[in-house]
């Protein structure tokens, strides 16, 4: 390249530069404005097609504000990133990358446990704890959902969230919320930020409320019949097998007999409610009939099915359910066709 035209391209570059950098010094740092932090780095990048410019986003813990990174392609080879952080300036790449816990997920007595081996004990646990891998992978897709929310949640949708946080897990008071919080290592501040994601989760959710549901449901109408069902749990199968001989109807009577002996180890249910909420080994099983014992939970169980009704598509529950359902088939859609990489396993 002529000395002209690498000096001309080199002024043109200065300026895109300083254009970058009025970019970023712009754009709000507030997690529930990425959105708009996305846009305006969309925008201004489609007018300089030649930068091939990325804007990538930094969330780090504990915090709702965020920083920025901004990739260039530079015209004589190479990518320049510039970086702009909310509060002290530190590039997040130094920053992270020198933090003594930044690959840490916790550590006992001094010693860390890495992510890497956090991730791959998991996984060897057993097919059960690829869940926590699939749930992962189901946050960051709805994070990805989220970015584009360009409207924050109500104060009273966030309350909502944080009620039924608090109600799934059995935090009946102020005192024991802020007791479990201290144990899960999570501050009051991370928490509403939990909360506030929750809600515009719910919001995702609630498109498949409606015409979705009620699709759903005439799809799978077995997924949402009711059943009035009594079951019985223990460590051995040898203490549930009589439970299962005898009329059906007479199940109960049976379990509660057993639950007088000395020294049982049983544990007895008793529900009405949509197929998908029981336990597995009850979901198939037909009206007025007995099972078990069969391994569950890692004991057993016996049960009985009294009565299975058919899905009512007008009730609440029902549509509800359905709704929770075709959210969740969504969801599983998107994880299967995602590109997903692991970077530690």
């Amino acid at each position: 390249m002529p000395t002209d035209q690498r000096t001309a391209v080199r002024t043109s570059f200065a300026d895109d530069l300083a254009g970058a950098v009025a970019l970023l010094q712009g754009l709000p740092t507030a997690q529930d404005q990425v959105g708009e932090a996305r846009r305006r780095a969309r925008d201004w990048a489609a007018a300089r097609p030649h930068l091939r410019a990325q804007l990538v986003v930094d969330e780090p813990p504990g915090t709702t504000r965020v920083g920025y990174d901004l990739l260039l392609d530079h015209p004589e080879g190479g990518t320049v990133a510039l970086s702009a952080e909310a509060e002290d300036g530190v590039p997040w790449l130094v920053d992270h990358s020198t933090h003594w816990a930044a690959a840490n997920v916790l550590s006992v007595d001094g010693v860390g446990l890495s992510i890497a081996v956090a991730l791959s004990t998991i996984r060897a646990l057993g097919v059960r704890d690829q869940q926590l891998h699939e749930r992962l992978v189901d946050h960051r897709i709805l994070l990805n959902e989220l970015e584009g929310a360009l409207q924050s949640p109500a104060e009273a949708e966030i309350q909502a969230a944080a009620d039924e946080f608090r109600r799934r897990r059995g935090l009946t008071g102020k005192a024991r919320t802020l007791e479990w919080l201290a144990e899960a290592g999570m501050s009051p501040e991370m928490f509403r930020t939990h909360a506030r994601t929750q809600a515009i989760i719910a919001r995702i959710r609630d498109r498949f409320a409606g015409e979705p549901a009620r699709r759903h449901l005439a799809e799978h109408p077995e997924d949402f019949t009711m059943r009035r069902a009594v079951w019985v749990t223990g460590p051995h199968a040898d203490e549930l097998r009589a439970l299962s001989e005898g009329p059906v109807q007479d199940f109960a009577a049976r379990s509660l007999a057993a639950l007088e002996r000395p020294g049982h180890r049983l544990q007895l249910h008793a529900a009405t409610t949509l197929t998908p909420r029981l336990p597995e080994p009850l979901r198939t099983a037909a009206e007025r009939t007995a099972i078990g014992p069969v391994p569950y939970e890692g004991g057993h169980l016996a049960g009985a099915v009294h009565e299975v009704v058919p899905p009512d598509p007008g009730a609440p529950e029902v549509l509800e359910a359905a709704r929770d359902a075709a959210f969740q088939a969504w969801l599983d859609e998107r994880r299967r066709t995602a590109e997903i990489q692991w970077f530690w396993l």
